[in-house]
């Protein structure tokens, strides 16, 4: 027994020696000029990079634009978003909340401690925004949690959330004004928090245009909130001023160098192309190539008529056979050859200003004309597609004597405040082709223009074949790890079943 003990000792005290040993190695091998503690500046680039930029996969790229109806598909079967089905959405943005936390704690009393809150405070109201318009009720006061051992965060309500959102937004906007230019910033506004102000309180008007139909709801206050942002001042005022990431060769476009079967075969829809015909907007000739066979059969590629697109709800077989006859347009060349066709813009000058115009013509705000922010919102749209490389255009450029001609016919302000609505929310679907094509779905659950193509004969939308569905459902994930919450979630909005037919709080 004694001997058994004495091996024991033995044993115990080899395995002390062995650990202090390893701290020593590890000691000895710790590089003393270089830092063992990440960076404010390093998680704020990932923080703003995980919300705005959209990543490399050009398949999904393009299916994102195929929901609100930009293009259709011509290849490996039929795309599901194009015929109106989607499927579930995910959770996986909420994993930059532990990084928002360490950024805040490592920036903790220094100079730019307000700057990157503000930081903070935009990226988790982007993120939970985008989130509960696309589920409705989601996790949010229990979230990021999981070191506490708040494994299973309860789901809460889409108004409470969005109230929340509004409120984290003006506290960025405090933090903004209080701050200084700091380093880690990837977007165009390089750290500049006057610019990052501007934008927070444009990415706050567009949410509560979003929530028109609740304007009447006390809690939200709408109106106010709106009205005092503007009064405020401290919007965008250029072209220049846009919230989104500038495409280069180290950092492509998602479509570029993807000139394959699969991209190659975008078509451009006709809801998209007869609008821009209509308006007599060059942005087509930006936006799609000629088809081919108006081509061959002597239309110039300068003329509108070589121009054709697709009734995106018309048979899948029917349109593949049409488009192996060249009888469509497909995808401007440049968003497949061109790192940097173009930049991502999320939040921009332009749709603030669209923004501003519908609000005047609701009441929300008295100062300024409907024509001026509707003209210097599309204005501003086209001059941004005069950086894009005038080759691109078919011998269509855009340049400043066609942006001042801009606004005759049907692209001039209408008298009535219907037919101007409907303008405006035209120029907002534009602006967002192959940009924040996402957003274009939110709008047409809110407005229900522009018409979306919709064919019963060939929706894959089993419960409703003659609408477009109304959300994503939940992670299937959330079946087995919360369950419970899940459950209260789905008995509290949606009759008890996850289904992508259900009415969002924020849509009744």
């Amino acid at each position: 027994m004694k001997q058994t003990n004495r091996y024991i000792v033995i044993i115990c005290l080899l395995i002390v020696t062995f650990l202090v040993g390893c701290n020593k190695f590890e000691d000895i091998n710790t590089n003393p000029d270089t830092t063992t503690q990440v960076s404010p500046s390093l998680l704020c680039t990932g923080v703003i990079l995980s919300i705005t930029e959209f990543g490399s996969e050009a398949k999904s790229f393009i299916d994102d634009n195929a929901l609100p109806k930009y293009i259709g598909y011509a290849n490996e079967g039929q795309m599901g978003s194009q015929y109106n089905l989607i499927g579930n959405g995910s959770f996986g943005s909420m994993t930059i909340l532990p990084n928002i936390d360490k950024m805040l704690e490592y920036a903790q009393g220094s100079a730019l401690e307000n700057s990157y809150k503000g930081v903070a405070k935009f990226a988790r109201a982007y993120m939970f925004y985008r989130l509960t318009m696309k589920m409705g009720d989601i996790p949010y006061s229990e979230t990021g949690q999981g070191e506490t051992g708040l494994f299973h965060p309860k789901y809460d309500s889409q108004e409470e959330i969005l109230i929340h959102i509004l409120d984290e937004l003006k506290e960025a906007d405090q933090y903004f004004a209080n701050g200084q230019t700091f380093t880690g910033d990837p977007t165009p506004f390089k750290g500049n928090p006057a610019k990052w102000q501007k934008a927070t309180n444009a990415f706050a008007l567009k949410i509560l245009m979003t929530l028109s139909k609740k304007e009447g709801v006390a809690s939200l206050d709408i109106r106010n909130r709106f009205a005092e942002i503007v009064a405020a001042g401290n919007l965008m005022t250029t072209t220049a001023d846009y919230y989104g990431l500038v495409y280069s060769t180290q950092n492509k476009h998602p479509l570029s160098g993807t000139n394959n079967l699969f991209t190659s075969r975008t078509i451009i829809s006709s809801l998209l192309i007869d609008n821009l015909k209509k308006l007599d907007d060059r942005r087509m000739f930006y936006f799609s190539e000629p088809a081919k066979a108006k081509i061959s059969a002597g239309v110039a590629e300068s003329d509108t008529a070589a121009y054709v697109g697709v009734d995106v709800s018309m048979d899948y077989a029917a349109m593949n056979a049409a488009f192996s006859a060249n009888t469509y347009s497909v995808l401007n060349k440049r968003y497949l050859t061109e790192a940097a066709c173009e930049p991502r813009m999320l939040i921009s000058y332009a749709e603030q200003q669209l923004i501003l115009a519908e609000a005047l013509i609701k009441g929300w705000i008295t100062t300024g004309t409907v024509e001026e922010y509707y003209q210097t919102g599309v204005k501003s749209a086209l001059a941004a597609m005069m950086a894009t490389k005038s080759s691109y255009a078919h011998g269509k450029a855009i340049d400043q004597a066609y942006i001042n001609d801009y606004f005759t016919g049907e692209a001039a302000l209408k008298a009535t405040p219907e037919e101007q609505l409907k303008q405006i929310w035209m120029q907002r679907y534009i602006l967002n082709f192959m940009q924040d094509a996402e957003y274009s779905y939110y709008e047409y659950r809110r407005n229900a223009y522009p018409e979306f193509p919709i064919n019963p004969e060939t929706s894959l939308n089993e419960n409703n074949k003659n609408g477009l569905p109304l959300r994503w459902l939940y992670p299937g994930s959330e079946t087995s790890y919360n369950r419970a919450n899940l459950i209260d979630a789905l008995n509290n909005q949606y009759d008890g079943y996850d289904e992508i037919n259900k009415v969002m709080w924020v849509l009744k």
